[in-house]
């Protein structure tokens, strides 16, 4: 459900470039977000992910390129006419004005009488779980509270499209799980367009309806969080994106014969001949064997998770199980590693 009243709009990107001199911080990056998706631009420092918040937001310029909301294009617009919220890493809140005047800051700027905007204040953070502290001030409120507040501010006037710019990476890792979770069904409750961008892939995992994994300034993959995971475009996406196992490999004809004899199908753009295929953790399973040819070197508790090292001719590789399955293996013994019939991706040894 939307509070606007206007409904979701789509937001795209056509052609970005923005370079830095010699550096190319955008390198024709394209990317349609459709009315009321959350999609998350994920990626290492350095790959453009901000630069390209940025210029939706309109506090950067491209280089080249056009950006359009709506269907009509505001690479032109000035950033106080763009109808956007924005919260930020930093908390960004005043100091001197309690939760619900920060909330309400921009609403009269915007020429909404008093009343109206204390009301529209406290529904905002009656949405946000905070309307119980809205007398208080910033220094009065944790890390946490701080940037729902700034969140709230953010949807008090009713954007068109709400940007995120890590807005969690300064809290501590429980809060950050929390608030994420937060942030999601705010989105969906209120049914704003959003993009946020995140150096963490397990956050956009969590809450995106697609996510965009971005290197060096371009577009890599696109897709729903799945199909990233277990499906990855490309050697960069598989390796940034979760744990992955190098494992010696021979593909033809969209196989892969992979632990010497053990057959699963190889990923499209996938290398033929003699490579690696990147294989996730989970999808190798240990099984006791005094006759195996694999042994364990580590056993780390994760709680419901345990990592297993072993070696196998030389080389190492992790697997995730579950801890009750863990209990089984010892340290030194010799076990047995059996490939799921996944997909992988082979690539270049």
């Amino acid at each position: 459900m939307s509070t606007s009243g206007k409904g979701p709009v789509g937001v795209e990107f056509v052609d970005l470039h923005r370079h830095f001199g010699t550096v190319r911080g955008l390198d024709g990056l394209s990317l349609a977000i459709e009315p009321g998706e959350l999609v998350c631009l994920l990626g290492p420092s350095g790959c453009g992910k901000t630069t390209a918040l940025r210029i939706v937001a309109g506090l950067d310029h491209p280089t080249s390129g056009e950006v359009l909301v709506g269907g009509k294009d505001v690479t032109g617009v000035p950033t106080n006419k763009r109808d956007m919220g924005m919260v930020f890493q930093a908390y960004s809140l005043f100091p001197h004005l309690s939760a619900a005047d920060n909330v309400a800051f921009g609403l009269k700027l915007r020429g909404l009488g008093a009343r109206e905007r204390r009301k529209r204040a406290y529904e905002m953070l009656e949405l946000v779980g905070l309307s119980v502290h809205a007398d208080r001030y910033p220094h009065q409120l944790s890390g946490g509270q701080q940037q729902r507040v700034a969140l709230a501010r953010a949807l008090a006037f009713q954007p068109s499209v709400l940007l995120l710019d890590e807005p969690l990476s300064a809290l501590d890792a429980k809060v950050r799980v929390q608030l994420r979770d937060e942030i999601r069904r705010v989105q969906l409750e209120v049914g704003t367009t959003t993009l946020f961008v995140t150096h963490d892939q397990e956050e956009a995992l969590a809450i995106s309806d697609r996510v965009g994994v971005m290197n060096a300034g371009r577009l890599e993959q696109l897709a729903a969080p799945a199909e990233l995971y277990s499906s990855p475009a490309s050697q960069f996406v598989a390796e940034f994106v979760g744990l992955t196992n190098r494992v010696p490999a021979q593909a033809r004809d969209g196989r892969a014969i992979v632990l010497g004899d053990q057959e699963v199908p190889a990923l499209a753009g996938s290398v033929a001949g003699d490579g690696l295929a990147l294989i996730r953790p989970e999808a190798i399973a240990v099984e006791p064997d005094e006759q195996g040819t694999a042994t364990v070197t580590q056993l780390s508790f994760r709680g419901p998770i345990t990592q297993v090292h072993c070696e196998l001719g030389g080389s190492e590789l992790l697997v995730q199980m579950a801890s009750a399955e863990a209990q089984q293996l010892t340290l030194g013994g010799r076990v047995r590693l059996v490939i799921a019939p996944a997909p992988v991706l082979v690539v270049p040894a």
